[in-house]
């Protein structure tokens, strides 16, 4: 597995760097850019992106329920996510990165202390709403980033399957536990995981409940990154959460030194891909005629670097 994994293998050195020109370190971006107060269950932060626009940060913020999906959580996740479809893919949101501002999970998935307490109806309201946000989250036209240091369990990891892309760290274990209390996954994990990993291997997952590491995890392609914390260093407080922001941080701004429209239309043919050529072709028809293609041509000729503008 090892020489599998080595040549997507990322190795981050432990000091915390630059990002980029444009970004600013894990724990200097967090009190930078942070708009947020302490009681907020998703703090959020804006780091800027190459040419215009930003990367939108968000962190889930129930330490002490190891950030399990609250009425409150999900009402705040959706009200973020509402907004940056609101924006069309056209806004200045050029990409999602959503993470943990704890280091013992990234989602334990529902709040099974606050559904204990809810009424049948109340239960029914708040499995419609997490499904549409979910929804909605994967149909967002921007590129989205799950950052999974921990555990992402449940729901936890249904979410993280909404996203396009998921940076895991090696200290990672995800798992839909859910036939264990006598249930399914509910809020997309019997289709999302199959279309990501391939239906035999969902099945083992989904069937058994188990616990999946992160080697194993990149092993089978459920995360597209991964990034390597060494034992001593999980016991660290910070580290292994830190380090795969930044790195989930840097592929968003990697991405976003493209063209916006190019991005926007080449996720659409991507997800399309089922129709092949049809999706490609109309989604290319979409970047023949912008002023960024041009723009590029240009910096081409004149042996300089693009500076795209989303026209």
């Amino acid at each position: 597995m090892a020489s599998i994994m080595s040549s997507r293998l990322v190795r981050v050195s432990a000091p915390l760097a630059h990002l980029r020109a444009t970004a600013v370190p894990a724990r200097v971006f967090i009190s930078r850019y942070s708009t947020d107060t302490q009681q907020d269950v998703i703090k959020t932060q804006q780091i800027p992106a190459p040419g215009s626009g930003h990367v939108r940060v968000l962190q889930l913020n129930r330490p002490e329920a190891r950030n399990a999906i609250s009425r409150q959580l999900l009402d705040s996740l959706s009200k973020h996510v509402d907004a940056i479809a609101a924006e069309g893919g056209n806004g200045p949101t050029r990409a999602l990165v959503i993470s943990s501002n704890s280091d013992a999970a990234f989602c334990a998935g529902a709040d099974l202390k606050e559904r204990a307490g809810m009424s049948q109806a109340e239960t029914e309201d708040f499995l419609l709403q997490l499904r549409a946000t979910f929804k909605n989250l994967a149909s967002l036209q921007i590129p989205t980033i799950s950052s999974v240091s921990s555990m992402a369990l449940g729901g936890g990891l249904e979410l993280a399957l909404c996203t396009h892309l998921r940076v895991f760290a090696s200290s990672s274990l995800v798992a839909l536990p859910e036939t264990r209390l006598a249930i399914i996954p509910g809020a997309g994990g019997t289709y999302r995981l199959p279309s990501i990993v391939g239906v035999n291997r969902a099945r083992d997952m989904i069937l058994t409940g188990r616990r999946v590491t992160g080697p194993e995890s990149y092993f089978i392609g459920l995360c597209d990154r991964l990034v390597e914390v060494l034992p001593e260093e999980e016991a660290q407080a910070g580290v292994a959460r830190e380090r795969t922001l930044r790195e989930s941080i840097k592929l968003a701004l990697d991405i976003c030194e493209g063209g916006p429209i190019a991005v926007k239309m080449a996720l659409q043919a991507v997800d399309a891909h089922a129709l092949g050529e049809r999706a490609e072709n109309a989604a290319y028809e979409g970047v023949v005629e912008t002023d960024d293609r041009y723009e590029a041509l240009r910096a081409f000729v004149e042996k300089r670097k693009p500076a795209f503008r989303g026209k």
